[in-house]
């Protein structure tokens, strides 16, 4: 079974082919850094920012700087490793490409929205000195180190532990903390503002929904295969891991927002979370626990922004769609 301890190296006959096909699919969905232009978004920094929307910005980069990088150690020191199929394997060397992918998009966008070296420097320590954004890194380094040394999955609570690991980090880390992060940069789009940012953003999320695609996939023939895992109490436990992951990135939503962005609130970005919420755990087979709508339309509008650039984009915005579970009308 895919959780078992070992290394099975056999490609042929295979076993879970889905995830053979979700790696070819990612494939299909290659794009560069290069291919971004910031070009109009230095002239949005220099004279069309107000200060609460610049400091939106700052603080979003200096999220942005880091939350890869995490996400990446926690799927080469904790996913591969235990994840017992060399399909999923294929698909977790093409994530590790894809995370340091966004790693260098990033790395860009604050090469080219800070060029003060003090301020840059700032913005790459902010796990350290912000503490709306150490919040939300404490929070995954505590689910990071929760497996971390564990060399086999012996037990079912050994498997259980590895679960909650791979649920954090696919529902709570990227398909919280970063769509959150999408949420406001779609919000700026939805005023004109920062498109180069948008633009690079719609590859980085379709990624994202895709690793969490992947995730789902994984947790699903977990299911099939051990059905026993998921007790009561673990369903509890990703239901107050959700809890507080809401916290957290409303801490950074207090921050974010706290000198007042026309358009957008902190009541309105917790209905957001809490819709999202609500999506991640219907699809864990997790009753919703909040019944929140999206405020948001400018993100329901999000696909509809990619269409209209149709034409005017590299083939790789639109070589593949994501497929799996993670729709647009469900991820936002």
């Amino acid at each position: 079974m895919i959780l078992d301890p070992g290394l099975n190296l056999t490609l042929r006959p295979m076993k879970y082919p889905v995830f053979f096909e979700m790696y070819k699919a990612a494939i299909k969905n290659t794009w560069t850094v290069e291919e971004v232009d910031f070009s109009h978004d230095l002239t949005d920094l220099r004279g069309r920012l107000t200060p609460a929307e610049g400091h939106l910005i700052n603080r979003l980069v200096a999220f942005f700087a880091t939350g890869d990088s995490i996400v990446s150690n926690n799927l080469v020191l904790n996913l591969y490793q235990h994840i017992n199929s060399p399909e999923a394997r294929l698909y977790l060397s093409r994530q590790l490409y894809e995370e340091a992918l966004h790693v260098e998009f990033y790395l860009t966008l604050l090469d080219t929205y800070i060029p003060d070296q003090k301020e840059r420097n700032a913005a790459f320590s902010a796990i350290d000195n912000i503490p709306s954004i150490k919040r939300k890194a404490d929070f995954c380094f505590k689910w990071m180190n929760s497996i971390y040394g564990l060399q086999r999955l012996d037990t079912p609570e050994q498997k259980r532990q590895f679960l909650l690991n791979l649920i954090c980090f696919a529902t709570c880390i990227e398909g919280l903390f970063f769509f959150g992060a999408f949420a406001y940069v779609y919000f700026l789009r939805s005023k004109g503002l920062l498109n180069g940012l948008a633009g690079g953003t719609n590859w980085v999320f379709r990624d994202e929904s895709m690793h969490i695609s992947f995730a789902y996939e994984v947790i699903k023939t977990v299911r099939q295969e051990s059905p026993e895992l998921f007790d009561a109490k673990m369903r509890s436990q990703v239901v107050e891991m959700m809890k507080d992951a809401i916290e957290c990135e409303m801490a950074f939503a207090d921050d974010v927002l706290n000198l007042g962005v026309a358009g957008m609130s902190q009541r309105d970005m917790r209905q957001y979370l809490q819709f999202v919420a609500d999506q991640r755990l219907k699809v864990l087979d997790i009753p919703p626990v909040y019944g929140s709508k999206n405020p948001f339309n400018f993100m329901e509008l999000q696909d509809v922004q990619e269409l209209a650039n149709f034409f005017e984009r590299r083939v790789s915005a639109y070589q593949v769609g994501v497929t799996g579970e993670v729709a647009f009308s469900e991820s936002f």
